[in-house]
């Protein structure tokens, strides 16, 4: 995914987010926010907007001194998801279709986040659980359980704290002894890293590793040899958040994005509208699927929409051109 125009802001603005919850006076958060501007006024407009992130949030960490400045934020996200944990399990145990009941609480859980959502509380996460059969929901579960079935080994990448404790509702629905789950080797943001998943009691399901990156999703320029190793040989990809949507929807593999539109850029791309559940699955998921062409000449696979019973198609290019979103909204 390229940085549009539209996500200028959304960088000034989670560098602004950074500079309340670090411990400094005014003169820190001036400081931070005058650096921030320089950061983004030079981003690269032709790549993602991931590394501009990642360096900025390693700055803003240097300059507070602070090596973790969204570590209570993060705990905190962590025991209220673990208090709604018995609940929520009993919800997924008795629903008609576990799997699906599964992944909408997992799916739910991606709204804690301090990236896109510009989350600084624990106060909405109870309520993004409580409303997330409310939500719109895109994808094809059927498809998705079908994949789970056929794959041998599969690596799930997590997102953030909080979250990561209802992703093991989920982690109880795939196939037991096939599943790695992956975390950020550093902190970044709020996004969570092996602490995280130990507080969650993730590696009940299968194997816990890190990636060895402090990016905000998965640079694979930037992550261990031993995870690179694995992202290549799993048959299946389980990838949560929209930071991973932004730095894998071009791989060549075939990868299940898990995660809630949250943005005007990424409504633009996956012809989703902002707070749509999605599971959308990679072109390369699908060998000789169709899909639909870019202007590039390369194809992306349909996006399966379940709504009320009946299953829609759609979809956009893979790589789309950086102007898409502003294109869309102006109706051309």
């Amino acid at each position: 995914m390229k940085t549009t125009l539209e996500c200028l802001p959304c960088l000034v603005r989670q560098a602004f987010e950074a500079s309340r919850i670090v411990d400094g006076d005014a003169d820190l958060r001036e400081r931070i926010m005058r650096e921030a501007l320089v950061m983004t006024a030079q981003a690269d407009l032709s790549g993602s907007p991931l590394p501009v992130v990642q360096r900025m949030q390693r700055r803003i960490r240097e300059l507070a001194g602070d090596e973790d400045p969204f570590g209570e934020l993060k705990r905190r996200s962590n025991e209220a998801a673990l208090a709604m944990l018995p609940s929520l399990a009993e919800r997924v145990r008795t629903a008609t279709d576990p799997l699906t009941a599964a992944i909408r609480v997992a799916i739910a859980g991606n709204t804690i986040d301090v990236g896109a959502s510009g989350v600084r509380s624990t106060e909405r996460i109870e309520d993004a659980i409580d409303g997330s059969h409310d939500q719109p929901f895109h994808g094809d579960v059927e498809e998705f359980r079908r994949a789970l079935a056929d794959a041998g080994s599969i690596l799930y990448l997590t997102d953030n704290a909080g979250e990561i404790v209802f992703d093991c509702l989920l982690a109880e629905q795939l196939p037991a002894g096939r599943v790695t789950f992956a975390v950020r080797g550093a902190p970044v943001l709020n996004d969570a890293t092996l602490a995280d998943a130990e507080v969650a009691g993730l590696g009940r399901f299968g194997e816990v590793v890190s990636n060895g990156s402090d990016a905000p999703g998965t640079l694979l320029s930037d992550c261990t040899p031993d995870f690179r190793t694995r992202f290549a040989a799993a048959d299946l990809i389980i990838a949560k958040g929209q930071g991973n949507y932004e730095s894998l929807s071009d791989e060549p593999a075939d990868i299940f994005f898990l995660f809630t539109v949250k943005c005007p850029v990424v409504a633009a791309l996956t012809g989703l509208e902002r707070g749509t559940q999605a599971l959308l699955r990679s072109a390369d998921g699908r060998p000789g699927a169709g899909g639909y062409a870019g202007a590039d000449g390369r194809t992306s696979a349909p996006v399966h929409a379940a709504a009320g019973g009946h299953t829609v198609t759609g979809g956009r290019s893979a790589t789309p051109d950086r102007h898409d979103a502003d294109r869309a909204r102006a109706g051309s």
